[in-house]
């Protein structure tokens, strides 16, 4: 893996991008616009109703992942499930309708293997492939960033515990390997982390990510919740800007899953530019902030068994 700043800055932009979108979750970008101008700084309360810094389920639910990770120093499908249904329990502000759906079937003894599956099953095309799992599926990256064939299986296995679906199970793939990618010191890892997938993941998810960065209108990138729609935005912002800052803005300011997109374009835009990249202004509100450093570290350095 290449320098450690990267691998913080993996999970410090995943939470700022988290932060800086949930005030103005929801919201179109003509509203944005109007209010804000452009949302450049952590705003306290909208949605949620949070003070300046603030998380949600995006940052929550990564953090569960890291310190099953850290502490089982392996990957552990149960123990990461268990997390988040201790999570789920504790009455988060925000939670997601599959990721509530899928952690109240483990509650009712349901394996972590088919929880998310039998949720799924039941789930009708346009409500059964959301963002849920991409969002927080990057610790994932950084503990398997030399193995690429553990990392793929995690981050399979760790998306189907709550978004069965094989576009959101290989979303977080593509999404990490290119995120890893960053890590190893590669220029262009996306198409590297298509063609790791390719011939098994669903052809609408690799034909759609082959476009980016520069076969895209930018202006019309779509801010849906659906997980095709926000790893195209999420990925092109983060390629195409100077900065993890940059990045961020422009995936907050387009409205719609504000938190999720920012927070997906933060963690790879914090691959590519180090947690330096990130302003010291975020970093002193941000929720978490010393949790994430000290596991970021910690995934970074610690021999993680794969599954």
């Amino acid at each position: 893996m290449d320098a450690p700043d990267t691998a913080t800055g993996v999970l410090l932009g995943l939470a700022c991008g988290d932060a800086l979108g949930r005030p103005v979750e929801f919201r179109s970008a003509t509203a944005i616009a109007d209010q804000f101008g452009t949302v450049s700084e952590m705003l306290e309360y909208g949605t949620h109703g949070q003070p300046a810094g603030t998380v949600t389920d995006d940052t929550d639910l990564a953090l569960c992942i890291a310190r099953s990770l850290v502490e089982r120093e392996a990957f552990d499908g149960d123990d990461i499930a268990a997390r988040f249904h201790e999570w789920y329990e504790s009455d988060p502000l925000d939670v997601g309708l599959m990721t509530a759906d899928a952690l109240r079937q483990y509650g009712t003894g349901r394996s972590w293997r088919d929880a998310g599956r039998e949720v799924w099953q039941h789930r009708a095309e346009g409500s059964n492939a959301g963002n849920g799992s991409v969002m927080r599926c990057a610790p994932h990256a950084i503990a398997f960033a030399d193995d690429p064939d553990p990392l793929v299986r995690a981050s399979r296995l760790s998306s189907a515990i709550t978004h069965y679906d094989p576009r959101c199970t290989y979303g977080c793939a593509v999404l990490n390997c290119t995120i890893a990618g960053y890590l190893r010191g590669e220029e262009t890892p996306l198409p590297g982390a298509l063609g790791r997938v390719e011939g098994d993941a669903p052809d609408e998810l690799v034909e759609t990510l082959r476009l980016v960065p520069d076969r895209v209108d930018a202006g019309t990138l779509p801010n849906s919740g659906y997980v095709v729609h926000t790893l195209q935005t999420a990925l092109h912002d983060a390629l195409t800007a100077d900065s993890a800052e940059e990045a961020i803005v422009t995936a907050v300011d387009r409205g719609g899953d504000t938190d999720t997109i920012g927070a997906v374009a933060g963690a790879v835009a914090g691959a590519r530019f180090g947690a330096d990249s990130l302003p010291d202004r975020w970093l002193e509100t941000l929720e978490y902030r010393n949790d994430l450093e000290l596991l970021a570290q910690a995934l970074a350095t610690t021999t993680i068994e794969g599954p």
